[in-house]
């Protein structure tokens, strides 16, 4: 009718697409945003261990490391990608830390330990930038509640995780610097040794350290028994200033790299081996298998041998065991890169002199020495098997040393069985002293440097002990 307003809305009419087929207005609004998130963020972690865990990529700190950050790429593609295709909020900005992160990894897993120098310097600064730049565009570009209980908590563990890389790249650099190595570097095949020798005389005493530790936690003992007769201190593989090693280190190993080491070194024999702790294990398997060598023995609270229980059976290396814990190793070793081990350094070290404990401090809190540590753990039993095989030390001289505090009576029979290897040996348990005082504390270690230099004596003489 002419005069009356039309009163229906403007707009095109609804299309039929066929029959259960309904109209696709905003075909990017099926999926939420908040489960794109936490499904990505998921997939990411997952990828990681898969990887972690492929065959492909091999027990080494750089390629593991790499793996972690090829898997997190996976879960970054996967929110840009996601959210421009099914959601009304794109996420773009997520392919910045997946190229970041990808680009990275892939560097580690193709060039391994080539690279990492390189990248602690680089990486911290550039991932805090990239940090910084993710808060601002999910702030403006992400609408959900997931922004505020999972991708704000991963951003800030990515700074702290920056901050953190920057100070140990930092924080190493100055320790080289402040704590240049004495003695020398020696090639025992495939890697490279720390020796230092001091005094002069002979027969020269070999320190070997107790699990975990460097030639500095010996910063009482070694200079003591210099002013009495040659000694020789040295740094295991992967810490102090040794260079890390590809085979797995058990006793054995241990002890053949050692004697490359004091030969290569041109330190003759005979030797007087003083071990503490684990020590204890590499000195007994060293005198088994080359007893012409040895002169005397000094086992400063040694962790007792094992005889194997099956002989014949094949160690957990063999087995292929052995590489899954390697895994684990490097992946927690990473760790250090990101200062963590420089949280609990300043708590070791007992009353070493300032040099000599600032020297352990500086060691703690390097992946290297995180690393070997964790390998030495896993290689425990067999390495008490290996020092089983030294059953007879004729009437060369031997003393054991037992800390009072903290030995039960199974420990006090193990050091007993010690002693009995030799028919002349003695058996000292020193009240009042624990396992560590007696390498670093003073009065401990004073303890332990006499009984160095009474078999020492007995060596010169060719005499019994003096017990």
């Amino acid at each position: 009718m002419a005069g009356t307003p039309n009163t229906s809305l403007p707009g095109p009419a609804p299309q039929d697409n066929g029959p259960g087929r309904l109209s696709r207005q905003d075909p990017r609004a099926r999926w939420r945003i908040g489960r794109v998130v936490a499904g990505s963020m998921a997939a990411g972690l997952l990828a990681a261990l898969l990887l972690v865990a492929a065959p492909f990529i091999r027990a080494q700190e750089s390629e593991v490391t790499g793996a972690v950050l090829c898997g997190f790429t996976l879960g970054w593609a996967m929110l840009a990608l996601l959210s421009v295709r099914f959601t009304n909020q794109p996420q773009r900005w997520a392919a910045a830390p997946a190229l970041f992160m990808g680009a990275g990894g892939l560097l580690l897993v193709w060039f391994g330990s080539a690279v990492v120098q390189v990248l602690s310097w680089v990486w911290p600064p550039a991932l805090l930038a990239l940090v910084i730049w993710m808060v601002v565009r999910a702030r403006r570009q992400l609408d959900s509640r997931s922004k505020g209980w999972l991708l704000y908590p991963v951003m800030a563990m990515l700074a702290l995780t920056s901050i953190g890389g920057g100070y140990q790249a930092v924080s190493t650099a100055a320790d080289a610097k402040a704590y240049p190595m004495p003695g020398q570097l020696i090639d025992v095949g495939g890697h490279s040794l720390h020796l230092n020798c001091t005094g002069s005389g002979s027969p020269t005493v070999v320190l070997q350290p107790g699990g975990g530790e460097m030639s500095s936690n010996h910063g009482w003992i070694t200079p003591a028994i210099a002013r009495d007769t040659r000694v020789c201190i040295y740094d295991r593989a992967g810490r102090g200033w040794s260079e890390p090693a590809d085979t797995a280190q058990d006793a054995t190993q241990i002890a053949t790299d050692l004697h490359t080491l004091l030969h290569r070194g041109n330190v003759p024999g005979p030797y007087v081996l003083a071990g503490h702790s684990f020590g204890g294990l590499y000195v007994l398997t060293f005198a088994a298998l080359y007893p012409d060598e040895v002169a005397g023995m000094v086992l400063v609270d040694s962790t007792a041998p094992a005889p194997s229980a099956n002989p014949g059976a094949p160690s957990a290396a063999v087995r292929g065991g052995y590489d899954i814990l390697d895994r684990v190793s490097a992946l927690i070793s990473t760790s250090a890169r990101l200062g963590l081990g420089r949280l609990y350094a300043p708590f070791e070290a007992g009353s070493l002199p300032p040099r000599f404990r600032d020297e352990v401090r500086a060691n703690i809190a390097t992946p290297g020495n995180l690393r070997s540590t964790i390998d030495e753990y896993v290689q425990a039993n067999t390495s008490m098997e290996e020092a089983a095989s030294l059953r007879d030390f004729a009437d060369k001289p031997l003393i054991v040393l037992t800390a009072g505090i903290g030995s039960d009576s199974k420990h006090l029979a193990s050091q007993n069985e010690l002693a009995g290897l030799s028919t002349n040996a003695a058996h000292r348990t020193i009240e009042g002293a624990s396992h560590e005082s007696l390498i670093a504390e003073e009065d401990g270690a004073a303890t332990t440097t006499q009984a160095i230099l009474d078999v020492v004596s007995s060596v010169r003489r060719g005499g019994p002990l003096v017990k």
